[in-house]
């Protein structure tokens, strides 16, 4: 097949959840621009809308549904209007996440765990449940979950958020191995260090970030547009053997040392 084929997305419906801003956007906008529809989604619809506008203006086809992914009633509501005005979910983009606290893993409330494992683990797991008959009807869809390096290989002060990451790399391959005879694969990314909004209490650490320039073979912090191509292998026909896997986009951070 011709690799251009391969990777349209003409015709498929991809949910990406947290995609007003940073990698989301940034992998919405890329699957877009491979000719999927994409339904942007974040907890304000004006933030959802304007990523909207901006890509419809770049004759790009987008809808905004806005999304507390942390809430139930939200989540259902995700689903249920995007199949209402789309038809049909071939992709989910499990981005959406938090890290309210940044320090040693005693000091974090019982209240603040609860929340991060409510919305990094749980939420993606729900939502792939809601979306998983309409993928099964088609006997086909792509799931793929945003993890992080956090996951592989502890980090100073992220030791919830990097657990929370670490039980998404296993309900990736859970789902995967359970999910596979139904024609859906999942695979999780795992960025490094990217300069976005969500990372900004790292990169605007002067310390931390010439020690992970200096460490790190790429010598630089990645950018959000740098997770399109790997996102749109796993999300299209491209991909169409890869289930089940954990890929690094992280300029060699784990192999730095």
């Amino acid at each position: 097949m011709n690799a251009n084929k391969q990777f349209n997305l003409e015709g498929k419906v991809a949910i990406i959840t947290g995609s007003s801003k940073g990698i989301g956007k940034a992998i919405a906008k890329g699957l877009a621009e491979q000719g999927a529809h994409v339904v942007i989604s974040s907890r304000n619809q004006e933030a959802c809308n304007d990523v909207v506008k901006e890509f419809k203006d770049n004759g790009l086809k987008a809808i905004g549904i806005a999304c507390h992914i942390g809430k139930e009633d939200q989540r259902k509501a995700l689903v249920d209007e995007t199949i209402r005005q789309l038809r049909r979910i071939d992709i989910l983009v499990n981005n959406a996440a938090i890290n309210p606290v940044f320090g040693p893993i005693e000091d974090v409330e019982p209240a603040i765990f609860d929340k991060i494992m409510d919305v990094n683990v749980k939420a993606p797991w729900a939502l792939s449940n809601l979306v998983l008959p309409h993928m099964r009807h088609h006997k086909k869809g792509s799931i793929i979950n945003i993890a992080s390096v956090e996951a592989l290989t502890p980090g100073l002060g992220l030791g919830l958020y990097s657990t929370s990451k670490a039980a998404i790399l296993m309900l990736t391959k859970n789902q995967a191995k359970e999910w596979g005879h139904f024609g859906i694969r999942a695979n999780a990314i795992c960025p490094g260090l990217i300069q976005t909004k969500f990372s900004a209490a790292l990169w605007t650490n002067e310390k931390l970030l010439n020690k992970v320039e200096t460490t790190i073979p790429s010598s630089r912090m990645g950018q959000p547009e740098e997770m399109i191509g790997i996102a749109c292998l796993l999300a299209s026909e491209a991909g169409s053997y890869m289930t089940g896997g954990v890929y690094t986009a992280d300029g060699g951070y784990m192999i730095a040392g």
